[in-house]
């Protein structure tokens, strides 16, 4: 079959960027960049995005694109070895199980956008709304309706599902935020969340803080998960992958930095006196627990309806930017099946799609329905020193998230350079470009990739297994 290609350049950005600008671009970074040291984090958050990721986020495309292939086929056709295919298989199960959590996610977000359209805002604020929710029979029906809108997308393909989702709600994503960002500014005692934000303060940069800025600019950008390969593979020959990579790149800075002006002016709205200590960086947390409130209090101004409108305009803000990277996730396992398999989209769609949804029931159980998937196993420790249960969602989240991503990563970086090697990569990215070779921007690229970009990959991946498995920090 000829291989599906976006129509441009702009609707690669525009699918690349909706799979970069998730939850956490939106939610846990304002409260991460505001407790450590606020615009100085936002600039060491900047440096990582280019000087770290764009690197790594190239270097997928450009393996893309040269192989016109999901992540399996690129690593078996140059690898051309068990090795290196094993690699590939595990840069497509990643994002399936990625994609199993991902999905129950969007379904809360779905759930909470539905009820907050029929201005339920005194149940979402309630304090045990969350865990009455998630453990509702309702959850199955939202989850119904997110597993179809995704479906529907996927199907229709790259340019007339993919592209074209993105082109209508990446650009809605990007106004509604604008529009929230503006809305928040008006509100009493917003300028001292902007204060928190955007006022640096070096003397927090410590080393466990860098490391939290790369690892949120590394997963923020969707790097390691197969989706920046499979998404490259559908690139047009001549487009600018360079020019194309930094739009991305550019993108999610931008919404990072847009997102702390509408959370924590938002947040010190609703208690001028709060402290930053008490906020969770979780996105959850402040999604499900900590922003109901919020809406709930704006009922006081603007009364109950306008309170409902606006919290269902965050909510469906929120909601683009979890189902455009989740149709992201889901592409690289269908990718994987219709190229190795040459089966239809349509065909890889029911035979994936069964199995996720069975594993997403199962994540659903797991907090508090299922005893067998609430409490799994059990490692790491807790505060009593004492090996922490664990529900299978937190066993999918904690191996193929935290724990294999950066393992992804640091072997993408060795296959490039030195598998690849330097001058077939270089080549590829020329395409379209014909101001890159021999350019300062291609040397760093090369050093950077074949140096320390993968040891930094190899700290953080030992480091994440000794802390989630083990319950020991080897860093800080």
């Amino acid at each position: 079959m000829k291989r599906e290609e976006f129509s441009s350049s702009l609707g690669f950005v525009l699918a690349a960027a909706g799979s970069a600008v998730g939850i956490g671009n939106l939610v846990a970074f304002p409260v991460m960049a505001s407790k450590n040291g606020g615009a100085a984090f936002l600039i060491m958050y900047a440096f990582f995005v280019f000087f770290i990721c764009l690197p790594v986020m190239l270097a997928e495309m450009s393996l893309g694109r040269h192989t016109r292939q999901n992540p399996l086929g690129a690593y078996t056709e140059i690898g051309k070895n068990a090795a290196w295919r094993a690699v590939g298989w595990m840069s497509v199960i990643t994002p399936f199980m990625i994609g199993v959590f991902y999905l129950v996610i969007t379904v809360w977000i779905f759930g909470y956008l539905a009820k907050s359209v029929m201005g339920q805002l005194e149940f979402l604020a309630a304090p045990d709304s969350f865990g009455v929710f998630i453990n509702s029979n309702e959850l199955f029906i939202y989850m119904a309706v997110v597993i179809g809108l995704t479906f529907l997308i996927l199907q229709g393909g790259v340019k007339r599902g993919i592209e074209q989702a993105a082109r209508v709600l990446m650009p809605l994503l990007f106004l509604m935020l604008i529009a929230l960002v503006i809305y928040v500014m008006t509100l009493e005692n917003a300028e001292l969340g902007v204060k928190f934000f955007l006022i640096p303060d070096f003397d927090k940069m410590t080393g466990k803080v860098l490391n939290g800025a790369l690892a949120q600019a590394f997963f923020s950008l969707s790097l390691a998960m197969g989706i920046l390969i499979t998404y490259g593979s559908y690139i047009q020959k001549g487009n600018n992958i360079v020019q194309a990579g930094k739009m991305v790149a550019g993108l999610s800075l931008l919404v990072a930095a847009c997102s702390g002006l509408l959370i924590l002016p938002a947040v010190f709205s609703f208690n001028p006196d709060v402290q930053l200590s008490e906020l969770s960086e979780s996105s959850i947390s402040m999604i499900f627990t900590f922003l109901p409130k919020i809406f709930l209090a704006l009922q006081t101004n603007i009364g109950y309806l306008g309170a409902s409108f606006i919290a269902s305009f965050f909510f469906l803000l929120v909601f683009f930017a979890a189902l455009t990277s989740l149709v992201s996730i889901i592409e690289v396992p269908v990718a994987s099946l219709m190229d190795g398999k040459g089966v239809s989209r349509r065909t890889a769609l029911y035979s994936l799609g069964g199995a996720m949804i069975v594993l997403a029931i199962i994540c659903a159980l797991s907090f508090g329905r299922v005893d067998l998937f609430t409490s799994l196993t059990s490692y790491g420790l807790g505060a009593d020193g004492l090996p922490l249960a664990k529900s299978f969602f937190d066993l999918v989240y904690d191996i193929f998230y935290e724990t294999i991503l950066p393992l992804n990563g640091l072997l993408l970086c060795l296959f490039v350079i030195y598998r690849w090697k330097k001058h077939n990569f270089d080549a590829e990215i020329s395409q379209g470009n014909s101001t890159f070779a021999g350019s300062l921007l291609q040397k760093y690229i090369n050093f950077s990739l074949g140096t320390f970009i993968p040891v930094i990959l190899a700290v953080i991946f030992v480091n994440t297994v000794a802390t989630v498995f083990f319950g020991k920090n080897l860093l800080f």
